[in-house]
């Protein structure tokens, strides 16, 4: 059975706003809606009800809270991202270490009002598209069929997807924040590198890594990116957003049929191929182009060298205590310590030259659209070759941040049997606003075309 998503961060603004609701009911609701579920394996870490209510009183006693520009709307934050005085798992129990500092794009929703409720479940480090990577219960999707949720950031898409909250903070490393959107029904946006503060994120990758947002609409995202979007000093990846799009026709690159893969999923690919058929009447210019130099670039992630910058944050844990992981994350760990200095300096000069080509294939249109995922698993399948169906998942996802691109999964209805479809929009680094313009026209909504503005993110330590 499908989930239903609850009340949208704008819907639920308004309701605290105009006093039809407020943040104490809603976080009356929202505890209420997750003791209903126990403990199916989408949060860890969830606020306690008393505390919960507690915050939202807090809230709704500060000054003119009514005008803050998230008042009251809750939220769950992906747990490898520190909030002070809850525990960062990682879904390593042994890992587990209590904050002492918020993330500073966290703390940015909590100064704009908005209700913090939890951590949500993840693959183990991070480490895994699947959501079956953690010692915690397993969380299933929302469409039934013991179908995975998706990672690495599953129970963020879950909590999402189940209307328990209407965004969470999640992360994508290789795919961790669109795969899971796209196996549960709803919007998941990777902005590009550097535009949401990484500083209180426990690394994956670190030079690939981002913080994303998952939601049920881009009107949704759109207001959540203009409080936690800013730039961090700290974070030496960080940079300022892009150009607004300003309402010129989209061209969209569209590979052909016979570059996209559904892994003998024909039901998949039937339903792909009719959303992807809808796109001219939907105002998009639609020009013929080339998958080929961003898969070759998805498959240097994890045939390359760059699992082993992992083992940067994580080789002395895994050194002195191999037995605490998971034995998949272990293999895939170890499995970094085979690459030499020379590996990775073949690879970057490999990497720079798909650069290159992908950077000419801009010209001809101003993003691509894709399936996020060519295929579903169930639980059953994914334990049985962990390795083989992690790498199926994130084929259209894996080029995405080693491209240096910015991407968001979009519901595109379901197959014939009930499973779902997700399309998947990208652009270049900076094209944030002209992917998210796509991304709602492909759901029909509409959105409006607003000034460019940029932020610095204020010292939180």
């Amino acid at each position: 059975m499908i989930g239903s998503a609850g009340p949208t961060v704008a819907e639920i603004l308004a309701q605290h706003q105009d006093g039809n609701g407020s943040p104490a009911r809603t976080a009356a609701r929202v505890a209420d809606a997750i003791t209903a579920r126990g403990d199916d394996g989408t949060w860890i870490t969830p606020v306690p009800r008393a505390a919960l209510l507690a915050a939202a009183a807090e809230i709704e006693r500060r000054p003119g809270a009514r005008a803050l520009p998230l008042y009251g709307v809750p939220f769950g934050v992906k747990d490898s991202i520190d909030v002070a005085g809850y525990p960062t798992t990682l879904a390593c129990p042994d890992y587990a270490y209590t904050a002492t500092r918020t993330a500073p794009a966290v703390q940015r929703l909590l100064d704009a009002g908005a209700l913090f409720v939890g951590k949500t479940n993840l693959d183990q480090f991070a480490t895994g598209l699947n959501g079956t990577r953690t010692p915690y219960p397993m969380p299933r999707s929302v469409f039934g069929g013991d179908l995975i949720s998706g990672g690495s950031s599953s129970g963020s898409a879950l909590a999402v997807a189940l209307g328990q909250v209407p965004f969470c903070v999640a992360t994508d490393t290789a795919g961790s924040g669109r795969v899971p959107a796209a196996l549960n029904g709803i919007v998941g946006w990777k902005p590009s590198r550097g535009l949401i503060s990484t500083v209180g994120l426990v690394p994956a990758c670190k030079s690939l890594d981002c913080l994303t947002l998952m939601g049920t609409t881009i009107e949704d995202l759109d207001l959540v990116f203009d409080i936690i979007a800013g730039v961090d000093h700290d974070d030496p990846w960080t940079r300022s957003r892009g150009p607004r799009y300003r309402s010129t026709p989209i061209r969209v690159g569209l590979p052909a049929e016979t570059d996209l893969d559904f892994f003998g999923d024909d039901a998949m690919r039937v339903a792909h191929l009719a959303a992807r058929d809808r796109l001219p009447r939907s105002g998009f210019d639609c020009v013929a182009t080339t998958l080929t130099p961003f898969l070759d670039a998805g498959s240097l992630l994890y045939q390359g060298p760059w699992v082993a910058e992992r083992l940067v944050e994580f080789e002395s844990f895994l050194a002195e205590r191999p037995d605490s992981l998971l034995p998949v994350i272990r293999e895939i760990l170890t499995g970094g310590q085979r690459f030499t200095a020379v590996d990775v300096f073949r690879a970057q000069q490999r990497l720079q030259e798909l650069r290159a080509r992908v950077g000419l294939l801009w010209a001809d249109f101003d993003v691509m659209v894709v399936p996020t995922i060519g295929t579903t698993f169930t639980v059953d399948q994914v334990l049985a070759d962990p390795i083989a169906t992690n790498t199926v998942l994130g084929h259209y996802t894996h080029f995405g941040n080693l491209l240096d691109l910015t991407a968001v999964a979009v519901p595109a209805g379901t197959t014939r049997d009930g499973r779902p479809v997700s399309l998947m929009v990208f652009g270049p680094a900076l094209a944030d606003d002209t992917v998210l313009a796509a991304a709602a026209r492909l759901l029909d909504e509409p959105r409006a075309v607003t000034p460019s503005r940029s932020t610095v993110l204020e010292d939180h330590r």
